[in-house]
């Protein structure tokens, strides 16, 4: 069987331009005032939402990646579900979605690429959205994702510019697809690359059904930026200081073993350069701060909520069968988005 990873340069969401970077860019465009214009560039959000009338708004997204698993399949869907995360995110329901395609058709053939595409379909059968359409070109690299898009209520937006000093912090699946990924190219740790591949193939739709009707104060997902670099997002957005407690973080099977090794992408040297805004306890060991800067393909849901409302949120996550969901962390005070790991 060819494999996949071989063709690809970086990685999955390892190879998304760095923050420091993308955020120089942007800085650069013109601004684009608009009234119905509801979520933006400005905080880094993980979707646009644009108003149509008082009762609705559309919550669109787009996201496409190279392979971090050979079986074409797979990787069809964990691109889908990733693509679909920013939907849910935002507290949106995702009703279309567009293919997007680069893939070296000389190289690999049409049954792969056949193989990548139902693999996305079937995800969005499970999420219920309709793929209507799509772009391909012929590219050195597969590449495979969606451009979503979903609605939302206008007074029922997620965005990550809520947080509120007192809030608690959850977490809804557990760290280290990264570094698994790159052990999967090593042929290492086969039982935590297997838990890997199941928690990217597995939508956040149930996480984001489950807080529906608790007061979300902020939410993100934690995708090619990591644990770290969403939260500073969120936090940076919120103008909050966060601390966050590294022994109550939920890591997926052999991911701390992984990083002790070196099995660290590029992506999260990318991440802990641009986060100087981050700060350890000396306690703190070296693998574990590695998988928080780990860039995550199709990550959890990081929900912002108040303190009263966080073990009930927690235990209906938990009986929706997101059993990884944890409390991770709190929002500290008013601040610029730093944020402080405690051991």
């Amino acid at each position: 069987m060819v494999k996949l990873t071989t063709f690809a340069q970086h990685g999955g969401c390892a190879g998304k331009i760095g923050p420091g970077v993308l955020s120089r860019v942007l800085h650069q465009l013109p601004k684009q005032p608009n009234d119905k214009l509801l979520v933006g560039l400005e905080t880094s959000d993980d979707a646009g939402v644009y108003q149509l009338d008082d009762n609705t708004a559309l919550v669109q997204t787009v996201d496409f990646f190279s392979p971090v698993v050979d079986d074409p399949y797979t990787f069809g869907q964990i691109a889908a579900a990733n693509s679909l995360s920013d939907i849910y995110a935002m507290g949106g329901t995702p009703l279309t979605a567009l293919n997007i395609v680069g893939f070296p058709i000389c190289s690999l053939g049409p049954d792969v690429l056949a193989d990548i595409l139902r693999g996305g379909f079937d995800k969005a059968i499970e999420s219920g959205v309709v793929i209507v359409g799509g772009h391909t070109v012929d590219n050195p690299e597969p590449k495979y994702g969606l451009s979503v898009t979903g609605i939302v209520h206008p007074s029922r937006i997620w965005t990550n510019a809520g947080a509120k000093p007192g809030d608690v912090l959850i977490l809804t699946k557990a760290l280290g697809t990264g570094i698994l990924a790159t052990a999967a190219k090593a042929d290492m740790l086969p039982l935590g690359v297997a838990a890997a591949i199941q928690s990217m193939i597995m939508l956040n739709r149930s996480a984001a059904d489950a807080a529906g009707t608790f007061p979300i104060n902020a939410c993100t997902d934690i995708t090619g930026f990591g644990l770290l670099g969403h939260t500073y997002e969120l936090a940076a957005a919120s103008s909050v200081q966060v601390e966050l407690y590294s022994h109550l973080f939920p890591f997926l099977p052999e991911a701390a073993d992984a990083a002790a090794m070196g099995l660290v992408p590029a992506g999260a040297y990318a991440n802990r350069d641009y986060l100087t805004q981050v700060t350890f306890d000396d306690g703190v060991p070296g693998n574990i701060r590695d998988l928080c800067y780990d860039p995550q393909t199709s990550g959890g849901l990081l929900f912002s909520v108040p303190e009263p409302e966080a073990e009930s949120l927690v235990e209906k996550l938990k009986n929706q069968g997101i059993v990884q969901a944890t409390i991770i962390g709190r929002i500290k005070a008013s601040g610029k988005g730093d944020i402080h790991i405690r051991c």
